[in-house]
């Protein structure tokens, strides 16, 4: 019994192993990626970016005015 009881637990200890090993390996791969933008122009980071009478603004706030008191 003691011999039976042995190679349970060594086949239990295999497929923990591998079960670790197989989920660090996907968890390690996942590992995301910082991504860098980089801006061509050091002018272009100071450039204002939003204009209040461009149609996408104008068209948000349309959309989604709420009426007035």
């Amino acid at each position: 019994m003691n011999d039976k009881t042995r190679k349970t637990l060594l086949r239990r200890d295999l497929l923990r192993f591998g079960i670790v090993g197989v989920s660090s390996t996907l968890i390690g791969s996942q590992v995301p990626v910082s991504a860098s933008a980089s801006l061509k122009d050091p002018k272009d980071k100071r450039r204002a970016r939003y204009q209040a009478n461009s149609p996408e603004v104008r068209n948000f706030y349309r959309v989604n005015s709420y009426p007035a008191r």
